[in-house]
């Protein structure tokens, strides 16, 4: 069963739309509707394609990173998501806090509303 905050593996479709590799992201949020779709964001753990302000750093050195599952510090990119049924979600690996999850969420809900300075 799929759940917010979940980190689970999944196969993140590059930005041209060449195939992607199978990589961790975390799921956000259950969309609206009768389908199993599910809003989820890419998590990488090239740290520099950190956006300073927006995305979120998963250290290694976190009081929760192993409940994580992730094996080494990385970047939640806030900015790289996904709607995608939750059949193709590959297991989940691990899960972040309610609180960092809740951060997130509203670090992205004020971008879309124009409330974040990055650009």
């Amino acid at each position: 069963m799929i759940t917010e905050g979940q980190i689970v593996l999944f196969k993140f479709p590059q930005t041209n739309q060449s195939s992607g590799k199978l990589r961790p992201a975390l799921v956000l949020r259950k969309m609206p509707g009768k389908h199993d779709d599910w809003l989820i964001c890419m998590i990488s753990s090239q740290l520099s394609q950190q956006i300073p302000d927006y995305d979120e750093l998963l250290d290694k050195e976190d009081a929760g990173f192993d409940a994580s599952g992730l094996i080494k510090s990385s970047v939640i990119r806030i900015g790289r998501l996904a709607v995608v049924e939750g059949s193709i979600l590959l297991g989940a690996i691990g899960k972040i806090e309610a609180a960092r999850l809740t951060c997130i969420k509203l670090r992205l809900s004020n971008w879309i509303r124009g409330e974040n300075t990055q650009n």
